[in-house]
């Protein structure tokens, strides 16, 4: 059996939703399959909170209202952060050689969210519901793709095929929709795991987000909506495997002493969860009468918090090149549509992978000389606040060449 779509998206995460959205709201008459081999249970607003959070920025948090998403999330639980701290542990957090970053600086309301991911995905999913030109098939996974004049086809393991125009990897990290296209992959893993969990403070977090730059990898603090900080804490895989299974005494007090006390003692814990850390970045990011988004594409440290806004930004370029291709008429599978998207966001993401990655790497190095111009440069950067407002704004998504999605509503009236 054969069903016929214009735009096959593979992967209902954040991002494949997000692009799916994006496409059937804005692109008069296509229509999309989104297929996943499953989904998360249902968001519970009432229960507790998942373990990954995301830093969400605004660029982002404008794709999402793009998306028609944004009104649930806003009406679930959102933490606003309205400040940033950053400092080494090689000296006080008083000391120079910290750098904090304050919305009230830029003239901004906030600095960005931290969202559970869940949440976000099941707004996400729940716009895709809603829309008559998306079908939603899950549970189902893709077996074979193929392309051939201006069609597509993807088999799935329930013995149907899809067959359309254009197909859209976005399903993750091992993306199977990039190894059956026979895209490889370059990059290496950390010799880091991060440990992920949502802890009580003896004192409240005031809407601030706390990062740690320790010799083994950073550890942060995010505030979360209900007064707990969510913890991500990159560290060595011994470390960190020590870490979850340790007493919970134990573990408090090492979190404790890693975060310098910055929030207090560290009071309450509660599940902890690891996942290995990898640079990984696809050899190109378009085939024939293909694209792939978000992780599928790249994959980045997550101590600039900038892996799921990248992907966003990914799903509204790609959405804005092939929407202007279609209004004009044009073949959006061809392979000039998607050498624009390439071309867009290709450089935009490894400059970020690598530029993360030299950052990781300059924090751990042990020289002593090392640290003090280490120190003495992130002073630089907090006391020239040109300079240090061009670095937030740009991770916020103020400014730079962003998709029109992303843009604020009167930009994005103007660019349309």
């Amino acid at each position: 059996m054969s069903h016929r779509f214009d735009v096959i998206v593979v992967g209902a995460g954040m991002v494949g939703a997000a692009f799916a959205c994006l496409l059937a709201r804005r692109a008069s008459g296509l229509t999309v399959a989104v297929i996943d081999g499953r989904m998360p249970p249902p968001f519970d607003g009432e229960g507790d909170y998942r373990p990954r959070v995301s830093a969400v920025s605004r660029a982002s948090g404008r794709v999402l209202e793009a998306c028609g998403a944004w009104t649930r999330i806003a009406g679930s639980r959102i933490s606003p952060y309205q400040r940033m701290c950053v400092w080494d542990a090689g000296h006080d957090l008083e000391q120079p050689g910290t750098i904090r970053f304050d919305a009230v600086d830029l003239g901004e309301s906030e600095l960005g969210h931290i969202l559970e991911n869940d949440l976000i995905q099941q707004a996400l999913v729940d716009q895709l519901r809603s829309l008559a030109e998306v079908r939603l098939i899950c549970p189902a996974s893709a077996t074979a793709i193929g392309a051939g004049g201006d069609r597509v086809i993807v088999d799935l393991d329930d013995g149907t095929s899809l067959r359309g125009h254009l197909i859209v990897g976005a399903d993750g990290a091992g993306s199977a929709t990039r190894r059956l296209a026979g895209i490889g992959t370059r990059g290496h893993a950390y010799d880091q795991t991060a440990l992920v969990c949502h802890v009580t403070t003896e004192r409240p977090h005031h809407e601030t987000a706390w990062q740690r730059f320790l010799p083994d990898g950073p550890v942060a603090l995010l505030p979360l909506a209900d007064g707990r900080s969510s913890v991500v804490w990159s560290t060595l895989p011994d470390t960190a495997d020590s870490l979850v299974k340790a007493e919970t005494d134990v573990f408090l007090d090492a979190l404790t002493t890693a975060t310098d006390g910055v929030l207090g003692r560290i009071t309450g814990t509660g599940d902890r969860f690891t996942f290995p850390l990898r640079l990984q970045m696809a050899e190109t990011y378009i085939s024939r009468r293909l694209a792939l988004i978000g992780d599928a594409a790249h994959t980045v440290h997550p101590l600039a918090g900038q892996g799921v806004n990248l992907g966003f930004l990914d799903a509204a370029a790609l959405a804005e090149v092939i929407i202007d291709a279609h209004a004009a008429g044009r073949d959006y599978g061809e392979h000039a549509v998607l050498r624009r998207y390439e071309r867009w966001r290709r450089g935009e993401n490894t400059a970020a992978a690598y530029g993360i990655d030299a950052i990781g790497r300059l924090f751990r190095r042990p020289e002593a000389v090392v640290g003090t111009l280490r120190r003495a440069g992130v002073a630089l950067v907090d006391g020239v606040p040109v300079i240090k407002n061009l670095i937030v704004r740009r991770a916020m998504g103020l400014s730079g060449d962003l998709p029109r999605f992303a843009r604020p509503p009167e930009a994005r009236e103007r660019s349309a």
